[in-house]
């Protein structure tokens, strides 16, 4: 059965900027705001705009990745006119299947678009963290006649050239595409989030490949042969709070943005609602010697110590004498006695030792998932 569009999200990044935190685990995988994965807000993003067919294309160390998304139920995925498929690198007779671009990766898993049979795909990035309406994007690459649309936001021009640039005419069609330009001549910064029409997407990359063309990505390749065709390609201005959470400095930011209630992300908003799949822990316990302000405490967690302007994710252990402050607190974690935490960030199931200091001073300081630091004689 055809459906309008399908959703397919780029979630096969090693995340190298994020160094350990992305060691054992792909960046759209890790921990964001004491109950999250990053790519649970594209999921849910997808899920709040009915978009119902979505899938994942995974590839560097998926299985974390695998086992929270599952059959996609936490986001009302697994219905019978829904689902989420998990899309990997495979062999054939042809040989290995592995992705080498963003566009490559979609060209690889043809099989699976044409089998649902879409008019338009809906292209995300698995590692940002923002709340969208698609459907309201679809509307506008419907009443433009557009063959891509790509998301953009206005950036100060000062940081223009960090991103790929859209420049457009009056009416917002693009022009020209600069990636990461020295003398940027806009400041609409590419989102990485594109509506196609699928048959010529298709045609494009089957086209380029077939003719020694290889089109690998979409913002070096697909993009700017769809403007030298003379296709329409509409710029859709987005005006929210979006980040890439693809460095230790930008989580680390985005996690304490997180900490304010007047976050434009406004995670509260019952109607446009974050899902994820979380495990079921006890109540968090805190005790009375304890002291905790400005702070998210997720569930199972036991804090006996000093939080501030923090977040504690769930089953975070925090022994007497510890003080904790601006910092991001991963899940599972042990923190024993009279440990010094401040504007760092801490992987899940790392293990702190007694009278630890754990300081970032002129950059965050970072403890990579199951590391220990340290020796702790009441670890439970």
């Amino acid at each position: 059965m055809a459906i309008e569009m399908l959703g397919l999200i780029l979630a096969g990044g090693q995340g190298t900027r994020l160094g350990k935190l992305t060691k054992d685990v792909a960046k759209p995988a890790v921990p964001f705001g004491g109950r999250y994965r990053i790519i649970d807000f594209a999921l849910s993003n997808c899920a709040n705009s009915n978009v119902k067919n979505v899938g994942v294309i995974t590839q560097y160390q998926p299985l974390t990745l695998n086992a929270h998304i599952g059959n996609g139920a936490p986001w009302g995925l697994n219905g019978i006119n829904s689902g989420v498929t998990i899309l990997q690198p495979y062999s054939s007779q042809e040989g290995s299947k592995w992705f080498e671009g963003t566009s490559h990766a979609v060209y690889q898993n043809i099989s699976y678009i044409d089998q649902q049979n879409p008019e338009y795909v809906l292209i995300l990035s698995g590692d940002h963290i923002y709340k969208m309406d698609y459907e309201a994007m679809l509307e506008s690459h419907k009443e433009r006649e557009a063959s891509l649309t790509v998301s953009v936001m206005e950036v100060p021009l000062e940081e223009a050239s960090r991103f790929g640039i859209m420049n457009t005419d009056d009416n917002d069609r693009i022009i020209e595409f600069e990636e990461k330009p020295k003398e940027p001549k806009s400041n609409l910064a590419s989102m990485g989030i594109y509506i196609f029409n699928w048959k010529r997407l298709r045609e494009v990359l089957v086209n380029g490949y077939s003719k020694g063309n290889p089109m690998e990505d979409f913002g070096g390749d697909v993009i700017p042969a769809y403007i030298e065709a003379g296709e329409n390609v509409f710029a859709y201005r987005f005006k929210g709070y979006w980040k890439d959470v693809g460095t230790i400095d930008s989580l680390h930011q985005s996690s304490m943005e997180f900490l304010d209630l007047n976050n434009e992300l406004n995670i509260t908003d019952k109607s446009w609602r974050i899902y994820s799949h979380n495990d079921i822990s006890a109540p968090q316990f805190i005790t009375e010697k304890s002291n905790v302000k400005n702070a998210l405490v997720g569930d199972g967690c036991y804090v006996d110590g000093t939080v501030v302007h923090s977040i504690l994710s769930q089953n975070v252990h925090v022994q007497e004498g510890t003080v904790i402050e601006d910092s991001f607190i991963m899940s599972g974690t042990f923190i024993g006695e009279n440990v010094t935490i401040k504007n760092a960030i801490i992987g899940e199931n790392a293990k702190i030792g007694d009278n630890v200091e754990i300081i970032g001073e002129n950059e965050v300081a970072v403890i990579g998932h199951g590391e220990i630091k340290g020796e702790n004689k009441n670890e439970q």
